[in-house]
């Protein structure tokens, strides 16, 4: 998916591992589109090499507004923002890893 979303131009792709996090996936992936035109083209494509690879469809959720459009591909949630929408939902700071605090001695 990551390869699909650098071939489409979409920009700050980040990976963030879920495993041990949560059950509803492996990865999750956040990127951004610049326009609400990118941002459905991106999802059309992912929705389009999900099905290619996998064989069955991937859902697709926000293609309306296009501010938000999460595709969820079984193992692998990709999340597409305008950068505005991205900057507020700051999802990357709530799964990522939290740095360890040093132990008072």
């Amino acid at each position: 998916m990551e390869k699909s979303l650098d071939d489409d131009k979409a920009e700050d792709v980040v990976v963030i591992p879920l495993i041990g996090k949560t059950d509803i996936a492996d990865f999750m992936v956040v990127a951004t589109g610049i326009s609400q035109r990118h941002i459905g083209a991106l999802a059309q494509h992912l929705r389009e090499r999900i099905k290619a690879k996998i064989a069955r469809d991937a859902l697709v959720e926000g293609e309306g507004p296009r501010d938000w459009v999460l595709v969820d591909g079984g193992d692998v949630i990709v999340h597409l923002f305008r950068p505005e929408t991205r900057a507020f939902y700051a999802l990357e700071k709530l799964w990522m890893d939290t740095p360890s605090r040093a132990r008072a001695v």
